[in-house]
């Protein structure tokens, strides 16, 4: 019997978690595993006591036709990164990847383009997480080091942070 490797039977269990989660367009499941025991599990969906959009029947988001990654701060839902993070202590999770697997919650399909979103990319930068561990199909995946997410400063100018922009 050949057995699955370690990232396939994390991320088989990351998407077992998104099973729980809320919103109406994508729905993610996250892990963070650390020494290899799992440290903790999140899913995207409202915060504690508040409605899901799963329970309203629709995505505020998606109402005021807010295109795919703008916005985030009109979404209802804490993402799965976020809340894998929050459950965990940073000694017992810092050094170790989150695992993530994204689908599409009207179709069931995997998201092949599945990552996190700028606003999470930076808790994961502050957790002492050092790679993520993302699903693109059953079986293929991508360990992205989170170096390069520290390196890839996106809310930085071209040119860096030494003032304006290039050819300003």
């Amino acid at each position: 019997m050949e057995r699955i490797s370690k990232e396939n039977y994390y991320l088989d269990i990351a998407q077992t978690v998104l099973e729980r989660a809320t919103c109406l367009r994508r729905v993610y499941g996250a892990i963070i595993v650390n020494n290899d025991e799992i440290v903790s599990t999140g899913y995207n969906g409202a915060p504690r006591g508040r409605a899901n959009c799963v329970d309203m029947g629709y995505c505020p988001r998606e109402a005021m036709q807010v295109p795919r990654g703008e916005r985030y701060e009109l979404c209802r839902s804490v993402h799965a990164e976020a809340n894998a993070i929050i459950s965990a202590a940073r000694r017992d999770s810092a050094g170790g990847p989150p695992y993530l697997v994204g689908k599409d919650a009207r179709t069931g399909a995997l998201l092949g383009d599945a990552t996190s979103c700028s606003m999470c990319r930076r808790l994961v930068i502050n957790s002492g997480l050092e790679r993520v561990v993302i699903r693109r199909t059953a079986t293929a995946f991508d360990v992205v080091p989170v170096a390069d997410w520290v390196a890839e400063d996106d809310l930085l100018p071209p040119g860096g942070a030494g003032g304006a922009p290039e050819g300003a």
